[in-house]
């Protein structure tokens, strides 16, 4: 690895350690022509997966684009941005899962909504809102409508004891 000081490609590895839930490498080097230390990242190259967009268009999946967006959702709300990393971790995880080399901008919409609903109301409210593209209060009033509806239905899912012995893990 060329070093970013003096651009040598004499360096050690002084320490690995598994990052990203091991889907990267981190390594400690060390330059053995300057002696200066740096870090390089390893990671399992993926063929890029497309987003096909509304009109049309096919741009690359970008992690960060997905993390800005539910960050924005969270924005002033009790969601530790190491939730937040975990879900787009999931999120990325779910379309890569798919094997499929192309996913519209609707299905990753609806598997973010997915997560965030069980994360954060208000900001699978905020999401939803700029996802569907409300035009009105009437829009609101339905997604809150929605929210009731989950929120109910996970209470009755809570509430019922297990049938069998070995329900009560899950």
């Amino acid at each position: 690895m060329k070093c970013p000081f003096c651009n040598s490609l004499e360096d050690k590895v002084v320490d690995s350690r598994l990052v990203r839930d091991g889907k990267a490498i981190r390594r400690r080097r060390e330059c053995l022509e300057c002696g200066q230390r740096y870090t390089t990242y390893e990671y399992i190259e993926q063929s890029p997966i497309l987003v096909i967009k509304r009109d049309g268009r096919r741009e690359e999946f970008q992690r960060e684009k997905l993390l800005n967006g539910i960050r924005q959702a969270c924005h002033k709300r009790p969601v530790p941005a190491e939730q937040v990393e975990e879900i787009v971790d999931k999120i990325e995880a779910e379309i890569l899962a798919r094997g499929e080399n192309e996913i519209s901008s609707v299905d990753i919409g609806i598997i973010v909504m997915k997560y965030l609903h069980t994360l954060d109301e208000v900001a699978y409210v905020r999401f939803a809102s700029v996802y569907r593209e409300f035009k009105d209060v009437e829009e609101f009033e339905d997604i809150l409508k929605e929210v009731e509806r989950l929120r109910n239905l996970e209470a009755v899912k809570n509430a019922q004891l297990p049938i069998f012995e070995d329900e009560k893990s899950n």
